[in-house]
């Protein structure tokens, strides 16, 4: 213990007794040093007042202030000081200015004496209460200037009420909401409130409401220090057990174990040999044999080949003796044995650990087996083999002995865990299992009132020889529980079980105590606790180890029933599962039959989710007239932004209506987003056409706020040319056309319904082909609706665009073939008018090609023309002469044959005139050219035509001719 009293300094002057002190600072902040004599009238000649230091003055932590010299000085080795602090860290008994005292609270328990529950000095710490009665700890202090106060506290125990509070010269409290302390998780807990000058009253007060024994925990104090305080004149010597080693220490540090020190020590000295020590000892104690008691056994974890090693270990610290007469050795640890099953809902793994099965499995400890079409998993969890301590959910184990935790207080050992020894006897040894929250089994949501939320069983058993007991307590956390339920003394083999009725009762601890009878020494190392097996129902994220039929009409997204494979239903809810037919998609989580299956609407596509349905932004049209149009959308798939015309709010701020369109687009393409950026909330909407409310950066001067965002359409109905699809309509008078091509149209449907679209909101997107608009987002609404909609539900919009047009084809361009120029032709393709179309095939390149000139075949025409003409007339002129020859004959034979019929002359002189080459001719017949042959042959026939008179002479000339053909 140590803290401030009044500064003095006993001096011994000649035979003079006396000591320094302060006067009262003034109102200029100044005093003075003044002699005071130990004992009235003993003492003469005191030393004069001389001016003091400033009232302000103080030393710092490690130093004290010397009254002779009136200057710092450094604490030496072996002592501490806080400066301007005082601190109680000894509690061997109350030190001095702290007062305890007990009353009740309660009227109808006022017989109850609470004149003992007070505070209770432990040595290192002061403990309350356990009773039901109000324990109060107080301290008066005057600071010199504004301060702290600073203790560190440990609170596990809910059913104690603990506040600390400050009262000052007016009595006044601190604020209750700051008063009260928190409890503290799993080690001890640091609080600081700072303190104003003056007087200062400092409470500790608890008080417990529920009386359970000695389950009931009760809270410690320690380390108190108070800063602001004049000044100290002396250093204080550290307690037994600490040490400093260097001049000027603010603290003094424990000692480690096996060593010990004395008041105002500088070292730790080691203990001899065969005594041992705690941490922070001031005395050594003799070791003690050791015993059976003195260790415990475990398990390793499963190794490679399935086998686990049993080890004995010594219990920590230990402090006892092996190699004194009569002592026991620590058996030999590694003897293999077989490693226990894993426990149910958990499989094998190839190196022998035991991992949890997934979602929808189970599995009996061995390996997993996905539960059937229909069923759900039964989940918990459920240990009943023990040879590690489990981490799913968290398990963890703690010895609790009011100072420290530590982690081994329970071990495995195969079939059960079981307790093993502590530090002390009074130690409570928990068990703690956290788990997440519970959830009911899909098979009885619809009868939830009567069914269980969650129940844990375990089976323990107890074996002591001293007044154990063993608590089972559950609550919000492990150091927030209730006592559930308690076991005195020995138990033999039985099970327990709990209901649980709220998803905040996450924590349940096992906790035992051999006994609660202080004592030094381990005299019930033996008695130990056992449970065999936990089992706790409905826990979320837990395992499985049997499946069961469920509802699966219930369509709940969380459900655990396990579903048909996607683009299958269930028929008659039996287990088997069909699939849909092509280009069908499912809306239910669990479908069953196939109605539930959706066609996709007119030129979409399913997704391979088989959730909705999509447009890959192509589209093949027939037309009446049986023409075949194909369009290509994908420039305008990207998220395109517009907005409406502005609106104005009562007080000028102009604002619009903000929609962002995602026409359409492959599986994974990006939606169109809205977002609330005004809200902390930050709500945002995703799907093919939202609208948001904006407001322009140049009207806030800030970045654009845009607020109330909504869906318009998350679902594609389909793409037509038809004015109505699904319900939704899509007038002709609301977008007139121009062009006989008709528009494709966009059909999208809301799932959310409010009270004014009770069926949901719905947009129409009408493309228009028009091949001179460049722009990929322009898009109007009706003119007699210019935010886009007439009712609030149904959205109509034109989007034109030369993307909007089909593809061109052959169909769409003509040729044009030049004249034939010097011998070269050209054709040239051009696009029919008006074009309708945009993007797919090109126009074909001008074609040139060789050719024959018009005026040269003109002048072959009339060069042969002229030849033949010529030809022509001189054969005229030559058949004219041979014919008047024949005439001039016949009219001389006519005349020699005087006039008789048939009778012809001699031969000498037949028609031949002397000096004539008839004969000449026949002769050289054969050796004339084709064209003299010809003429020959004419003549002969010439010859024969114009004979008509006399039939002798007839057949002379066609001899004539037969031997002239022969002859030709």
């Amino acid at each position: 213990m140590s803290h401030w009293a009044e500064t003095r300094e006993i001096n011994i002057f000649q035979c003079l007794d006396y000591h320094f002190e302060y006067t009262e600072c003034d109102v200029l902040g100044s005093r003075w040093r003044v002699a005071i004599p130990n004992k009235a009238d003993t003492c003469t000649g005191l030393p004069d007042p001389v001016k003091g230091t400033q009232c302000t003055f103080s030393c710092s932590e490690g130093e004290f202030l010397d009254m002779r010299s009136q200057k710092c000085q450094k604490c030496a080795a072996g002592t501490y000081s806080l400066g301007t602090g005082v601190a109680f860290d000894e509690w061997d008994s109350l030190p001095t200015g702290f007062v305890t005292q007990g009353v009740t609270v309660n009227d109808w328990n006022a017989h109850t004496d609470c004149s003992n529950s007070t505070w209770t000095p432990k040595g290192d710490y002061v403990a309350s209460n356990m009773d039901e009665c109000t324990a109060t700890l107080s301290y008066a202090v005057s600071l010199k200037k504004p301060g702290t106060v600073f203790f560190e506290y440990f609170y596990p125990d809910n059913s104690i009420y603990f506040e600390f509070f400050v009262q000052n010269d007016q009595c006044q409290s601190t604020a209750s909401a700051s008063r009260w302390m928190k409890i503290s998780e799993k080690d001890w807990s640091q609080h600081t409130v700072e303190l104003n000058k003056g007087n200062n009253v400092l409470y500790w007060r608890t008080t417990t409401y529920t009386v359970l024994d000695s389950a009931v925990k009760p809270v410690l104090l320690r380390n108190i220090a108070i800063s602001g305080v004049a000044y100290t004149s002396e250093c204080f010597h550290c307690k037994p057990g600490t040490h400093s080693t260097k001049p000027g220490s603010a603290r003094c540090a424990p000692c480690p174990a096996d060593t010990y020190s004395t008041k105002g020590a500088t070292v730790c000295h080691q203990c001899e040999q065969g005594k041992y020590s705690e941490a922070g000892s001031g005395s050594c104690k003799p070791r003690p044999p050791c015993t059976n008691s003195d260790y415990f056994y475990t398990h390793t974890p499963c190794d490679s080949e399935g086998k686990t090693q049993l080890m004995y270990k010594w219990i920590e610290p230990k402090i006892c003796n092996e190699t004194i007469e009569g002592a026991v050795v620590l058996p030999a640890s590694g003897e293999k044995k077989t490693c226990p099953p894993c426990n149910p809902g958990f499989f094998v793994t190839n190196s022998s650990n035991c991992e949890p099965c997934t979602s929808g499995f189970y599995s009996n400890g061995t390996a997993c087996t996905e539960c059937p079409v229909g069923t759900e998993p039964v989940v918990g969890f459920e240990y009943k083999w023990w040879n590690t301590i489990p981490t799913i959910p968290l398990l963890t184990c703690a010895l609790f002995n009011l100072f420290l935790f530590v982690m081994t207080a329970w071990e495995v050992a195969g079939e059960y865990v079981y307790t093993t020894p502590g530090d002390q006897d009074t130690d409570y040894l928990m068990l703690i299992l956290n788990v997440p929250g519970y959830s009911l089994p899909q098979s009885t949501v619809k009868d939830r009132e009567r069914s269980e939320l969650s129940r844990i069983t375990f089976v323990f058993e107890t074996i002591c020889s001293a007044d154990c007991k063993l608590f089972f307590l559950a609550g919000y956390n492990e150091w927030n529980n209730n006592i559930v339920e308690r076991w005195n003394g020995s138990n033999r083999k039985q099970s327990y079980s709990y209901l649980i009725q709220s998803n905040s009762t996450v924590t349940f601890a096992w906790t035992f105590q051999r006994t609660g009878k202080f004592n030094t020494e381990r005299k019930y190392s033996a008695d130990v606790a056992k449970i065999y097996s936990i089992y706790i129902t409905n826990v979320v994220g837990g395992v499985a180890s049997q499946c069961r039929r469920c509802a699966v009409s219930s369509g709940k997204a969380d459900s655990a029933c396990v579903p048909c494979p996607a683009g299958h239903y269930m028929v008659n809810r039996t287990g088997e599962c069909k699939s849909c037919p092509p280009n069908t998609f499912i809306k239910a989580q669990h479908p069953v039959g196939q109605a539930a299956c959706i066609q996709c609407g007119p030129n979409t596509i399913r997704n391979k989710a088989y959730s909705s349905c999509l447009s890959d932004c192509t589209l093949d049209m027939q037309t009446r007239g049986g023409t075949l149009l194909r369009y290509d959308f994908s420039p305008l798939s990207n998220v395109t932004g517009f907005n409406s015309s502005p609106r104005f709010t009562s007080k000028g701020l102009r604002y619009f209506q903000h929609f962002r369109v995602g026409l359409c687009g492959k599986e994974g393409q990006v939606p169109a987003t809205c977002v609330d950026n005004v809200t902390e909330s930050g709500r945002e909407v995703r799907g093919y056409v939202c609208q948001s409310t904006v407001v322009p950066s140049e009207i806030r001067s800030q970045s654009i706020v845009s607020s109330q965002p909504f869906l318009i359409g998350d679902s594609l109905i389909g793409v037509t040319t038809d004015t109505t699809l699904g319900g939704i309509s899509s007038p002709h008078g609301l977008f007139p056309a121009t062009s006989g091509l008709p528009d494709v149209i966009f059909y999208y449907k809301s799932s959310e319904t409010t009270q004014a679209c009770k069926e949901g909101r719905s947009a129409t997107i009408r493309l228009r082909c028009s091949p001179t608009v460049t722009a990929k987002d322009h898009i109007t609404m009706p003119s007699n609706c210019s935010e886009g909609t007439c009712d609030g539900c149904s959205f109509h919009f034109l989007w034109q665009s030369q993307h909007a047009c089909p593809l061109c084809t052959k169909n769409h361009y003509k040729e044009i073939v030049s004249a034939c120029i010097q011998g070269i032709q050209r054709t040239t393709y051009v696009w029919q008018q008006p074009l309708q179309c945009y993007g797919g095939e090109s126009l074909p390149a001008q074609k040139v090609s060789a050719c024959v000139p018009l005026d040269l075949w003109l002048k072959f025409g009339v060069s042969t023309g002229s030849i033949a003409a010529v030809l022509l007339v001189g054969l005229s002129c030559y058949f004219w002469k041979k014919t008047r020859k024949l005439q001039y004959k016949y009219s001389k034979l006519k005349m020699t044959t005087g006039g008789k019929e048939c009778e012809l002359p001699t031969a000498d002189s037949c028609a031949i005139m002397e000096g004539e080459d008839a004969e000449d001719d026949l002769m050289d017949l054969t050796k004339k050219s084709f064209f003299t042959k010809m003429k020959s042959f004419s003549r002969e026939f010439q010859q024969v035509s114009l004979k008509t008179d006399c039939g002798c002479e007839l057949i002379l000339f066609i001899v004539k001719d037969l031997d002239l053909r022969r002859e030709f």
